[in-house]
């Protein structure tokens, strides 16, 4: 039996223990000391998605993505569309005038988006949540997928309840008669403002009658849990992990390329699209380190996908090793 999410009546638990450096005054030293080149000593892009290819209908058999920055995709899966963490405001943050600023903008205005079968909420940090870009789907009548409690913030927000769906880890939910959402454990926090763990986190599986996709969301190391996940919901045709973000003194809660390639393994292949990485200033690596990490240890079973922001992908085509971000790393 699949065990359901922790929640001690106060708060949401990892099913192992996970930690976070309580170092604040090395971190801030650290931040103003380091010499990384942690943004871009150019501007990235612009990037620009086709709104007219995507806007048409979706092949009952194809599978494609298209990676927007960060954590936010578009998937065409089986005749359906699903968005990711959409995250269209230019700062990570609560403020329009503090916080980490996006290196790109969008390669697509929210206005410009198909009509979706669903967008799927990993958690509700500020860089998956965007309260602006809730709000904007929400005008469309889109139905909302998310975590325990990621619900409140939506119907807050003016979302009406009837859109939301919450779920715990190893629920699932039908999308019409042809698809399946699994919601499914990740090893991770969650909080906005000055709360802490009140609502749950999850990755999820996107199952049709002919593909299937894992969306990591966020996570730390957890390949017992990422095998478990594979042997229930696997094998997956397209995983989406995040690389980015990673330091020693986080270490429980983001995993870096060489523990995503893990999970990757432990969830049993497939082609492999790198999320959360390019897009804010969130760690003390450089901006390009984690696809630069990635490529140096993928071995030759890794099928990589790495578009640039707002290319559209067939996954069926394989590999996509196009390194767009090279043209712009410092020397």
């Amino acid at each position: 039996m699949k065990t359901p999410s922790r929640f001690n009546g106060k708060k949401y638990l990892n099913t192992i223990p996970t930690g976070m450096s309580g170092e604040y005054g090395r971190m801030a030293r650290r931040w103003l000391t380091g010499k990384e080149e942690r943004e871009p000593q150019q501007p990235l892009g612009p990037f620009a998605a086709d709104a007219a290819a995507l806007a048409q209908p979706v092949p009952a058999d194809a599978l494609r993505v298209t990676w927007f920055g960060h954590s936010s995709t578009l998937i065409e899966l089986d005749g359906k569309r699903f968005l990711t963490d959409p995250v269209w405001r230019q700062r990570a943050s609560p403020s329009t005038l503090l916080g980490p600023r996006r290196f790109f903008d969008p390669p697509l205005a929210l206005a410009e988006l198909p009509p979706l079968d669903g967008v799927l909420l990993s958690h509700d940090h500020y860089d998956h949540l965007d309260k602006d870009a809730i709000r904007a789907l929400g005008q469309t009548g889109v139905p909302f997928y998310c975590p325990l409690g990621v619900g409140s913030h939506l119907r807050r927000w003016g979302i009406p309840a009837e859109l939301i769906t919450e779920l715990d880890w190893w629920q699932e939910v039908k999308v019409g008669n042809t698809h399946t959402l699994a919601a499914t454990p990740a090893r991770h926090f969650s909080g906005r403002t000055l709360t802490r763990d009140n609502t749950l986190w999850a990755s999820w599986c996107i199952l049709g009658p002919t593909h299937r996709a894992f969306f990591g969301g966020d996570s730390g190391p957890y390949e017992a849990g990422f095998r478990e996940i594979g042997t229930a919901y696997g094998p997956f045709d397209l995983v989406m992990l995040e690389i980015g973000a990673y330091d020693e003194m986080w270490a429980d809660i983001h995993m870096g390329p060489d523990h995503a390639l893990a999970a990757y393994r432990a969830l049993g292949g497939g082609a492999l699209l790198p999320l959360h990485w390019a897009t804010f200033n969130l760690a003390f690596h450089s901006w390009h380190e984690p696809a630069d990490r990635l490529v140096a240890a993928a071995g030759p079973e890794a099928q990589l996908l790495l578009p640039a922001p707002g290319q559209r992908v067939t996954v069926a085509d394989g590999p996509l090793p196009g390194y767009w971000w090279h043209v712009y790393r410092g020397k």
